[in-house]
């Protein structure tokens, strides 16, 4: 029991030491604006399918669901106020956090681990070229820039799927539903919800590079990486999640 506490003692300082050395080597020059650009598009702008499909289908489902149960107590009209806040407050940047670190957590650390078991990041070091400069600096001023865009389309697309509902299903009209979520949904909704996105954003990136830069053990390595990469970056999500709304919501 013993050995298990420390050695999470340990894992939890060597990724605040990474974080640290990230921060740092961010902001000394020259910064790859290339390279960053490259890494927007990679982890980014190919990850927009798998958001916006998921994000759709959940305000869909929200809209059947909340309208049934409010259904029940005369209140169907509120479907709208419903789908918007629940999307815009939790479920637009949750599951889009989740996703990303399902599709580009594992992506990075199978990058890494495989640089790392091939020993081009010891190579690296041995030119004397910083890894976390050239490796882990520009995925994760990628992920700070793209999971709070990603997040707030999937928003957008949610509340789309909300709507198809809403006129299709429910028998509301588009101007009545969009009314709705107008009148419930506010910048300060919108800012609590998008003021996590960052935090997941890091959290995904550093324990992606984490787990890619200390990957050992060949093929089988990076596989066990990559998947203590998704179970790691998921439960920090979920996690901290709680911690940021009731801090977001305090101020």
């Amino acid at each position: 029991m013993l050995s298990f506490i420390e050695n999470h003692l340990r894992i939890l300082g060597e990724v605040g030491i990474l974080t640290r050395d990230t921060f740092v080597q961010a902001f000394k020059r020259p910064l790859d604006l290339r390279r960053i650009v490259l890494e927007m598009y990679n982890l980014g702008v190919s990850s927009l399918s798998i958001t916006n499909v998921t994000l759709l289908f959940t305000g869909m489902v929200i809209a059947i669901q909340t309208s049934y149960t409010l259904g029940a107590y005369g209140a169907k009209i509120y479907t709208g106020n419903m789908v918007g806040l629940s999307i815009a407050l939790e479920l637009g940047p949750v599951l889009t956090a989740i996703m990303i670190a399902g599709r580009v957590g594992a992506g990075i650390t199978a990058d890494l681990g495989s640089m790392k078991v091939t020993e081009q990041v010891d190579a690296m070091r041995a030119l004397a070229a910083n890894p976390v400069k050239y490796l882990v600096v520009p995925r994760t001023l990628a992920l700070l820039v793209m999971v709070p865009a990603l997040t707030l389309l999937a928003v957008v697309v949610g509340i789309f799927g909300g709507l198809l509902m809403a006129v299709f299903d429910i028998g509301q009209t588009a101007g009545f539903y969009i009314a709705h979520v107008h009148e419930q949904l506010t910048v300060h909704d919108l800012f609590v919800g998008l003021g996590k996105t960052p935090f997941f954003a890091l959290a995904i990136a550093i324990i992606a590079c984490y787990n890619g830069l200390n990957t050992t053990g060949g093929a089988d390595g990076v596989g066990r990486a990559t998947r203590n990469t998704v179970v790691a970056a998921s439960m920090t999500i979920f996690v901290s999640n709680f911690f940021l709304a009731k801090l977001l919501l305090w101020l």
